[in-house]
């Protein structure tokens, strides 16, 4: 197995620097949702060496948000756990697409790289490497725009920690980190079958946002990759098979005798 390289080779590589500068742009964003969070945990009820100690080990804006509200309220643990695997059940999904650039990679420095991953790390990450290539820095990257979110998203919420008291949280700047990621999720959207799946999935988000335990965030996510790949296969062979199945189940003779001869 691959190893990555040291921590002094990393950080000098020029993809590094590439994926925090990248980063950079948003961080603006990112820092204004983990100050709210800070605020939030500290006027939720935790103590400041508990809130420090979630912020540090738990790294997940949307999951603290939304367990905080069931630990002040004194709800059971398995209600906390089920919210908190239900919202990040996206990055599985997420997983899913990094495998093939990281699946060489010793276990334990996969085990890093899912700690320190997040959502616009992704949007970044897939949006420059379109496909897993040797030798171009992707691990690289990686590691620039997540060193430069863990920062300005720990930074900030921190900050939001300590100066709770004077900080008022109906300023809602936590919409700025909401803003910075749509910004970036629709400069990708490049073609037709993107537009579409992203429609699918605000459409699915918006009605079933009754769901409890944040579930329409994995609805929305469902809908779209079932869009996604119902897209690529009516381009394909599986098209070709639907539509000729919703035709009758036959072939023309003609494509008959061409699949035979190709055959």
């Amino acid at each position: 197995m691959q190893a990555m390289h040291s921590l002094r080779d990393t950080v000098r590589h020029p993809q590094f620097r590439a994926g925090a500068r990248d980063m950079a742009s948003l961080t603006l964003g990112l820092a204004a949702w983990g100050l709210v969070t800070g605020v939030a945990m500290s006027k939720g009820g935790l103590s400041i060496p508990l809130a420090l100690l979630m912020t540090f080990t738990v790294f997940a804006g949307s999951v603290q948000l939304a367990v905080i509200p069931l630990m002040t309220v004194g709800a059971p643990m398995w209600v906390i756990w089920a919210t908190a695997i239900c919202i990040n059940l996206r990055f599985v999904i997420f997983s899913a697409q990094w495998r093939p650039y990281f699946m060489h990679y010793p276990l334990r420095q996969r085990m890093l790289l899912t700690y320190i991953s997040g959502d616009l790390t992704y949007v970044l990450f897939m949006k420059r490497f379109s496909e897993p290539r040797e030798g171009e820095g992707q691990v690289e990257y990686f590691a620039g725009a997540t060193a430069a979110s863990w920062s300005a998203w720990q930074l900030s919420s921190v900050l939001g920690i300590l100066l709770a008291d004077v900080i008022p949280t109906h300023w809602g700047l936590g919409f700025a980190g909401v803003l910075a990621l749509l910004g970036l999720t629709y400069s990708l959207v490049s073609d037709r079958a993107t537009a579409l799946a992203a429609a699918v999935a605000g459409a699915a988000a918006v009605a079933a946002f009754s769901l409890p335990l944040r579930l329409h965030i994995v609805v929305a996510i469902a809908a779209a990759v079932c869009v996604g790949l119902m897209v690529d296969g009516s381009s394909g062979d599986a098209g070709r098979r639907a539509r000729g199945a919703a035709g009758g189940g036959k072939a023309s003779p003609r494509k008959v005798r061409s699949e035979k001869c190709a055959g």
